[in-house]
């Protein structure tokens, strides 16, 4: 679980190193309801008929101080909190603790359409215990209390007057521990949200830089990554091992605050090498068939020294334990530089969950270059 740790206080770190002063401070609440669905064959638990919740969100508005929020209009910053009653039998509740970029897609006088994404840590209450007293082995989703914990939200929200707004909207949530604990097929929830957001600084008297700043030249760099992640083989109780990853890639700056990219990845993964040891499987040759390597297509949002970044990906290799074709990549880069000029442009801290569509596979934390 250090890895999971290490994540959620980098997010964290980073949310409050860019938050805004104090009379720019609101906060939110909403009431969430929908179900868990089963995104895969695998999931095996029964599903209740309806799962309910309370986020609570602290905000910052930013206000133009730096060139990059006025490139991105001014999105706010926020610390939320979630509590998820899944059910009270199989999956109990859960509690989630992110730091969360909201990014504005439509604005109108009393009117405004959002996107909200956050990324920390999770709790959930109820696991796979396959030991006495529980012998809880139908809940095959979750096989650790401390998880990754994922939210994605989308608004529309109605000013009522300068302090105060109504907002409903759509929840996707995701709970899992990225293959540190197995099982690790995670606990997904979609549905709708109903809440309120109050700032007791007037919204007319939030100062913002209405001049845009200088454009960015659509610069080409090389970008290098080294990272690491903690996982398990695909019984429960096995040993934790490490997976190296490695990517080299192409990123192509746009609009002064986007990054497009393409690149390779490759991976060495510890635990399908003692696997073929354990077994005698290929013996002499285990290396050869305990590697990945892909070819992936990437996007980057820029949030000063912020990166939100996605990626989807097809494997050229797999190892002797394949996954499906294709993988994706969600998190943030964190950026200790950021220059125009000189050798080195960008070096960064990156946070990434990989997934193979809706299960997730590795929590990866790394470190990148950029010429």
């Amino acid at each position: 679980m250090l890895l999971l740790l290490l994540l959620a206080v980098a997010n964290v770190a980073v949310i409050f190193a860019q938050a805004e002063q104090r009379s720019y401070f609101g906060f939110e609440s909403n009431l969430l309801t929908g179900k868990i669905f089963k995104h895969t064959r695998n999931f095996k638990g029964p599903i209740p008929p309806i799962s309910s919740g309370i986020d609570v969100n602290i905000l910052w508005k930013t206000k133009g101080k730096n060139d990059w929020q006025s490139r991105r209009r001014y999105p706010t910053i926020g610390l939320g909190i979630s509590y998820m009653h899944y059910d009270s039998k199989y999956y109990g509740y859960g509690v989630g603790i992110y730091p969360n970029l909201e990014l504005p897609l439509l604005r109108k006088a009393q009117w405004e359409w959002t996107m909200r994404f956050g990324m920390g840590l999770g709790y959930i209450s109820k696991q796979y215990r396959p030991y006495a007293p529980f012998w809880d082995t139908l809940n095959n989703a979750i096989g650790s209390q401390i998880n990754n914990y994922s939210l994605l939200h989308s608004d529309i929200r109605f000013h009522i007057n300068s302090h105060w707004d109504l907002q409903a909207g759509i929840t996707f949530t995701h709970m899992s521990s990225a293959r540190f604990r197995q099982p690790n097929l995670g606990v997904n929830f979609i549905g709708g949200h109903v809440g309120f957001r109050y700032f007791p600084e007037a919204r007319h008297a939030i100062l913002r830089n209405n001049q845009l700043p200088p454009n960015l030249t659509n610069r080409l760099l090389l970008q290098a990554r080294q990272g690491i992640a903690i996982t398990t083989r695909e019984s429960a109780g096995s040993a934790a091992t490490p997976v190296l990853l490695s990517s080299i890639s192409l990123s192509k700056r746009y609009w002064s605050k986007n990054k497009i990219l393409f690149g390779l990845d490759y991976s060495y993964n510890q635990n399908v090498y003692d696997f073929m040891r354990l077994q005698a499987i290929n013996t002499g040759s285990e290396k050869k068939y305990a590697w990945n390597a892909g070819i992936f297509l990437g996007h980057e949002f820029l949030y000063g020294r912020v990166g939100l970044q996605m990626q989807i990906g097809a494997y050229l290799h797999q190892t002797l334990l394949p996954k499906a074709p294709i993988y994706q990549r969600l998190g943030m880069n964190w950026y200790l530089l950021q220059a125009e000029k000189g050798a080195v442009k960008e070096l960064y801290i990156s946070t990434l969950l990989k997934t193979h569509y809706a299960t997730a596979e590795l929590a990866e934390l790394g470190l990148g270059i950029s010429f």
